[in-house]
């Protein structure tokens, strides 16, 4: 392994309003761009963060850096005027910005989603393939020319901007099929070899359109990467065949390809609690390590450690002195990928030897808390797939919010088989909490996040219980109005970042016999294709969930509407 990658987007956050953002990409539209003189101290803030961030992540073994994106940093004579001149602004300070990167002895990558267009743009691309290459080669042509200090672009395909971003620059999904994939990929590799530059072609997609299981299925996978061969071209794969979740086995398509490969690693986890509180990943990602050491070609990794969700928590990478937990992770699985190190080896590293005991205790209950209580693993360890998705294996929990209702319940008793068992987990799992707070006092690390952490996760143990044991529901509903209540007083969201506990015990709207015979009609526990699926899951059922779309708009909850890119995306 050669390369080693970290997202560099922590700098450009910088607000502390009490509010969920959106950390999937850097901010662009809240630059102030056309407000020079708060643009400049804008600018001077991310320069000052930039110079810490990059300096860590060089001090940590780190050679390259990830920034957002192509789309605001290239040029292009058919923008709008005022496109263009936003674009001017940004990419003047980029130049100072990126000298502080390679002062700190940092290479340099830009991501892009394909594709990213303006009004002018998307009305002369008009959804056309060759229209969309053509522009692109001579987007990436003229940012080669204008900015030399850059090595290479990671090129996103499968996800677009959220519902929420508002930017005039906009992506969406333009590759929808395997040839159109196969032959943009092919259409751009000569300007990167031309340029000696590389292209980081990322596998990540979210079920949309027939490219949508590329991520996980093996033939999506062969068939887009055939006759691509060049040195210039890496492929960017997740650790697993889902998002950053845990209970996943590592991806089988690091040994299904001789391409040059990375794998992508999260070390701020977007579904842990974004570093609010400890959720070690050491054990788990040695494993892959491991594994890995079998796979032809590996060329290094990428760690997200800032990138990923929808949420309030907003601690800082390699930059805020409150980071610490994310810190951790992030120095131990560099460490583990890098140096070959043992999970406690990497610790140490971070830790020194006078809390060592206490801090690596400390990080392997975390871990198993996470494993046994956020997650139920009974549900978590199935797996499950859904038209092109491999299911979540976390559930009733979305970002930082916890959806308690009894349609949860049913779908959890469906596939948990011993809830006696689930109970005690979660019991444990509450005790090693409570062992988890006095080794943070007597560690020195912040002792207040695992009291955060385990307030939130009762409230996630009492849910499991609600879920799983429902002769006691009229007394769980009332112990979980109680604990909200508790949790919402402690935690006010004008001091700290918090969960968000949606309750709803009305009853549920269809039988349990109905959510029963859905579930086993729509989910399937292989990876292959049904017959059900051919016929009816992957192409009726997109018919026909539009046309109920149509006919009731606010059938699906806001937040499956609004979030990312909205649930709408799976039926396409």
């Amino acid at each position: 392994m050669e390369l080693f990658l970290i997202d560099g987007i922590g700098p450009f956050f910088s607000d502390d309003k009490p509010r969920r953002i959106n950390w999937s990409k850097i901010p662009f539209e809240q630059l102030d761009l056309e407000a020079p003189e708060k643009c400049a101290q804008h600018f001077k803030r991310i320069r000052q963060d930039m110079r810490t961030f990059a300096g860590n992540a060089s001090t940590m073994g780190f050679n390259a850096i990830t920034l957002d994106d192509v789309a605001h940093l290239a040029d292009h004579p058919e923008y709008e005027p005022t496109i263009r001149a936003r674009i001017a602004v940004y990419r003047a300070e980029s130049q100072a910005i990126f000298k502080i990167i390679h002062a700190a002895g940092l290479d340099l990558y830009i991501t892009m989603d394909i594709l990213s267009m303006s009004t002018a743009i998307r009305q002369k691309v008009n959804g056309r393939l060759d229209r969309a290459i053509k522009f692109t080669q001579e987007l990436l042509t003229q940012l080669f020319a204008d900015f030399p200090q850059i090595s290479g672009i990671i090129m996103r395909i499968g996800e677009s901007d959220g519902r929420d971003v508002k930017d005039p620059m906009r992506s969406e999904l333009l590759l929808r099929s395997i040839p159109d994939t196969n032959q943009f990929i092919r259409a751009l590799l000569p300007i990167f070899e031309a340029e000696k530059r590389c292209l980081i072609f990322r596998t990540w997609t979210v079920g949309a359109f027939s490219i949508g299981d590329l991520m996980w299925h093996r033939d999506t996978f062969a068939r887009t990467l055939k006759d691509i061969h060049s040195p210039n071209f890496i492929v960017s794969i997740k650790f697993g065949e889902s998002d950053f979740f845990r209970h996943l086995p590592l991806n089988s398509n690091f040994f299904r390809s001789n391409h040059r490969k990375i794998i992508e690693l999260q070390t701020r986890q977007e579904y842990e609690g974004a570093g609010e509180y400890p959720a070690y990943i050491g054990h788990d990602y040695s494993r892959y390590a491991e594994q890995l050491k079998q796979a032809p070609n590996m060329a290094g990794l990428i760690i997200w450690c800032q990138t990923g969700g929808w949420h309030p928590f907003r601690r800082r990478t390699l930059i805020d002195g409150n980071a610490v937990w994310a810190n951790i992770n992030t120095q131990v699985a560099l460490g583990i990928f890098k140096d070959n190190l043992t999970p406690q080896a990497a610790l140490m590293r971070w830790t020194g030897a006078e809390h060592f005991t206490e801090i690596n205790e400390l990080m392997q209950l975390s871990e198993s808390v996470v494993k046994t209580l956020l997650y139920e693993p009974q549900f978590a360890q199935q797996k499950l797939f859904f038209r092109r998705v491999r299911i979540p294996p976390l559930l009733a929990i979305y970002w930082n919010t916890v959806f308690i209702n009894p349609s949860v319940g049913r779908v959890m008793r469906h596939y948990v088989k011993d809830p006696q068992q689930s109970s005690d987990l979660a019991r444990v799992a509450m005790q090693k909490l409570k062992r988890m707070q006095q080794l943070a006092e007597q560690s020195g690390l912040p002792a207040e996040d695992v009291e955060f952490m385990h307030d939130s996760l009762n409230l996630v143990r009492l849910a499991r219980r609600y879920f799983l044991i429902p002769q006691d529901s009229s007394t769980l509903e009332s112990a979980l109005r109680n604990a909200r209540k508790h949790y919402k007083k402690k935690y006010p969201k004008s001091l700290r970042p918090r969960y968000r506990i949606k309750l709803d015990f009305s009853a549920q709207k269809l039988s349990p016999s109905a959510i029963t015979i859905g579930l086993r009609l729509f989910m399937r526990k292989q990876r292959g294709y049904r017959i059900i699926d051919h016929l009816i899951l992957l192409r009726l059922l997109s018919i026909g969930y539009w046309l109920a779309r149509r006919a009731h708009p606010r059938m699906i909850p806001k937040f499956a509407r609004k979030s990312a890119m909205g649930v709408d995306v799976i039926f396409r």
